[in-house]
């Protein structure tokens, strides 16, 4: 799979998918693409130090919804590519889009997004995203190129 193919989007999470993620069915299950999704969320998290802000200030995030469109199932053996990049920044939520490329199959074979609220966890209510949080967002909003 040409590697170029993912320059185009703001972060991206290689990795092989696992035998024992298969089902009944010889496919990957269904479910597990959204692990896949949480993968590069956290990556992206861990860039922004947003686990630290969490510990320092019970600020963070939550999916408050999320969903899967699948193009194709992926069997094992087969390496994925997820990207992902954010839409709709507002002061407390925004939205993580999602792409899964199957390297075997040389295509999309999902694609996802979710809501994230950011949440105080003392008080269970929306809160803003601190402002350093905020601004680091914009380094993963996708470019048109």
């Amino acid at each position: 799979m040409d590697k170029t193919l993912f320059d185009n989007y703001p972060l991206s999470q290689t990795q092989n998918i696992v035998w024992n993620d298969m089902d009944a069915f010889q496919h990957i299950n269904n479910t597990v693409y959204f692990r896949y999704f949480e993968d590069v969320r956290v990556v992206m998290l861990e860039k922004l130090d947003v686990f630290n802000e969490v510990k320092s200030t019970q600020i963070g995030p939550v999916v408050a919804s999320t969903r899967c469109d699948y193009r194709a199932p992926l069997v094992y053996p087969d390496t994925i590519t997820t990207v992902t990049w954010v839409e709709d920044i507002q002061e407390k939520k925004y939205t993580m889009k999602y792409q899964i490329f199957s390297h075997q199959q040389a295509r999309c074979v999902a694609e996802g997004e979710a809501l994230i609220v950011y949440c105080d966890f003392k008080t269970g209510k929306s809160a803003p995203i601190p402002a350093h949080t905020l601004d680091g967002l914009q380094n993963y909003v996708k470019s048109d190129g």
